[in-house]
């Protein structure tokens, strides 16, 4: 496709091109970055701040026992099993500093999911938190994990708040179940032992794997993909050229309630805010909505990333239309689409605009974002970033008329290596360069693309196309809508109808307010059938609302 966006939407000064090659890789950025900044603050978890001249020595040490102590050697794969804690970033950095590849892991995994990943990834050693070890003890036999290094909540937090807070949690909260690993580190034990180390430097290529990232598994069983140092230096140098002359070196503070495990946060938060010296507030429980608003009052925030259950949650928690928001620059929605009534509402209590952006694992993540100077919501989720030809594949293989819906195929310096051990699934999404998405996108005459829905997820009725985001949307559009999700089920007229779940907002909602709330949006065939009122949708670590298990439900 013809790249209308660059001439016609990128805001002046944003570069058509970036160079991916800028870094040798995410460890020369980290040494770079924290010899530059090191009086900066780095990361600010529960009252507890690290700088950069410290995250520098302490990932130092870190990488220094990973390579004396545990023997591990460069490519070796190493899991960290651990929410938003300051341990993260230490252990981040030392694992990459030490040429190994990092497999994140969510902590909230079951045994079955969690032997999966560490056996398709060949896992050597893991960093874990100890709430979690106890799931790790079923598995661990049948994985090759050598070497299990534990960490506490407080571990990082100073000695005596600290052991306050790990006592609490494992005594009075009883949220650290019973585990045996007699032979295992702990973290601050194996910082110590780091300390006294010698670290060999490590020659780290660009081509060289920086991270085994797990898709969601939505196409079947999760896969690893293989993003290179080189992608991620490429992804963080695109998301940081689309925000051109916003940010202030040394002057940004990130919030970052995303779990760093997930890739939207890696990337939007953790790695791109180090070239600016920025600051992470991480937060380790997001869904404790009144902690979250409290941590919020602290700091004079300037950028927030989330998804929309996140910034729709936090709308509806008292306290929160309260705070200072005079310092905030920019929201940053992905990893679904943000709704229209939550934009809006969004710029109306922070006064700021909520930019859509879209991207998925296998491109490190970002593919496209909304202009920083883009004024208001206009469902969208922007233009390509830098360096990324887009283009979208009709049914029948060819591309679509401008305005027409296909597939979107995405080719740039951010797309994976493909999928580890998988060279099926690899051939099946990779075709000469360009990452088949399976994603269905239309774009407008500005180079502006708006995703309609996944392949799967698309509900025919009697052969009609309908798109449950369109649905959804038009859903939470009514005031006693909180959320809302909608699937296809099997209809012996229509082949498929669609079904709609509703979390409300007012508990005298009924159903008659929705069925006449949608005769007046949405023509006939799009129109719910069905209508069941839940407590809660179901959704992934991220936030994301869980379709597929609204439709085990039904089937």
């Amino acid at each position: 496709m013809e790249k209308i966006w660059l001439e016609k939407s990128y805001p002046p000064g944003v570069d058509f091109e970036i160079d991916p090659d800028k870094y040798n890789s995410l460890a020369d950025l980290f040494a770079k970055y924290t010899k530059l900044y090191q009086g900066n603050t780095a990361f600010i978890n529960m009252g507890a701040s690290i700088s950069y001249q410290e995250l520098g020595q302490q990932a130092h040490d870190f990488a220094a026992y990973l390579q004396r102590d545990l023997g591990l050697v460069k490519g070796d794969k190493f899991a960290i099993m651990i929410p938003n804690l300051l341990q993260y970033p230490i252990a981040l950095f030392g694992a990459l500093l030490a040429g190994l590849t990092v497999v994140n892991v969510n902590p909230l995994y079951t045994p079955r999911e969690l032997e999966h990943q560490l056996k398709d990834s060949g896992t050597k050693a893991i960093l874990i938190l100890e709430n979690f070890a106890h799931v790790l003890e079923k598995v661990i036999d049948k994985t090759d994990v050598k070497h299990i290094i534990l960490t506490a909540v407080g571990d990082r937090l100073g000695t005596v708040k600290g052991l306050l807070i790990n006592s609490v949690l494992r005594h009075v909260k009883k949220q650290v179940p019973a585990f045996n690993f007699p032979g295992a580190d702990r973290f601050n034990q194996a910082m110590k032992k780091g300390a006294t180390l010698t670290f060999s430097p490590v020659k780290v290529l660009g081509s060289d794997l920086a991270f085994l990232q797990y898709t969601g598994g939505t196409t079947g069983p999760s896969k690893g993909a293989m993003l290179t140092h080189r992608n991620m230096v490429a992804n963080l140098e695109q998301s940081n050229a689309a925000t051109k002359n916003v940010y202030e070196v040394g002057k940004e503070i990130m919030i970052t309630a995303l779990p760093l495990y997930h890739v939207y946060a890696l990337t939007s938060n953790c790695l791109c805010f180090i070239p600016f010296g920025g600051t992470n507030i991480l937060i380790t429980n997001p869904r404790d909505m009144k902690g979250f608003v409290k941590e919020l009052a602290k700091y004079p925030f300037t950028v927030i990333t989330g998804v929309n259950t996140l910034f729709n949650a936090l709308l509806h928690t008292p306290g929160f239309d309260q705070l200072d928001f005079s310092p905030l620059k920019l929201g940053f929605g992905g990893g679904m689409s943000v709704q229209r009534p939550v934009a809006e509402l969004w710029e109306k209590v922070t006064k700021t605009r909520l930019l859509e952006g879209y991207g998925l694992t296998e491109c490190a993540p970002l593919v496209t974002m909304s202009p920083f100077n883009q004024q208001s919501y206009n469902g969208s989720i922007g233009v390509p970033v830098s360096s990324t030809d887009i283009r979208l594949i009709g049914d029948d293989g060819q591309e679509v008329v401008l305005g027409e819906p296909g597939e979107m195929w995405v080719k740039g310096p951010q797309v994976m290596k493909g999928y580890h051990n998988r060279p099926d699934a690899t051939a099946e999404v990779l075709k000469d360069g360009w990452l088949a998405t399976g994603d269905i996108a239309t774009m407008d005459e500005n180079g502006f693309f708006k995703i309609v829905d996944r392949k799967k997820d698309m509900i025919n009725v009697s052969g009609f196309n309908v798109f449950p985001n369109e649905i959804e949307e038009v859903l939470v559009m009514h005031d006693g809508v909180l959320e809302a999700a909608a699937i296809g089920i099997p209809h012996d007229t229509t082949g498929e109808a669609v079904k709609v779940f509703i979390v409300r907002k007012n508990p005298d909602l009924a159903e008659q307010d929705i069925f006449d709330h949608c005769h007046e949006m949405l023509t006939n065939y799009k129109r719910p059938k069905l209508i069941e009122f839940i407590d809660e949708l179901p959704k992934s670590n991220v936030g994301k609302v869980l379709r597929k298990e609204l439709r085990k439900d039904v089937a």
